[in-house]
């Protein structure tokens, strides 16, 4: 084959190559892990609204009572469901506090008062009166997941653990 000839036959197939490449013609479908239209249903939003509100009213129940204190701005849905939790105590301690205050004072939702108490350390970690605040130590979260079962109706499953 003459040296013309090579060049040809190099030249059809980076063409053909690319004329395969360009038209996706072997090309897998991009796959997502959920292809839903970005929104719930309008009923099921209904239900979510339905759920917050009961939630709101057994937080200010249970605040009533004397079993839950906050820490953070709105609802604690995970303290609520496992039937309160005393944050503000918590953070005095130093002993840990519920996810979701951990999460909400991340997130900049400390009530006014803890807000003034707040600070960061060297790495960046969320400080209460200069001491880091963490989450609950792993037994602590094992107790409260088995008191919402209470509420829940749902059986305890001890068969999974880490």
């Amino acid at each position: 084959m003459s040296r013309l000839s090579q060049v040809f036959v190099g030249l059809l197939l980076i063409s053909v190559g690319y004329l395969l490449g360009a038209s996706e013609t072997f090309q897998t479908p991009t796959l997502q892990a959920q292809q839903n239209s970005g929104t719930p249903t309008e009923e099921t939003e209904d239900k979510i609204r339905r759920g917050v509100k009961q939630l709101v009213e057994a937080q200010s129940a249970l605040e009533q009572e004397n079993f839950m204190r906050t820490a953070t701005k709105g609802l604690n849905a995970f303290a609520v469901s496992c039937g309160g939790v005393n944050a503000m105590d918590d953070l005095e301690a130093g002993n840990g506090v519920d996810p979701e205050t951990f999460a909400g004072l991340y997130a900049g939702l400390a009530k006014p008062d803890v807000a003034a108490q707040l600070g960061r350390d060297d790495q960046g970690r969320i400080t209460y009166k200069n001491k880091i605040v963490r989450m609950y130590p792993v037994s602590r979260l094992k107790k409260l997941f088995a008191t919402r079962l209470k509420y829940t109706g749902e059986s305890q499953d001890d068969s999974s653990s880490f």
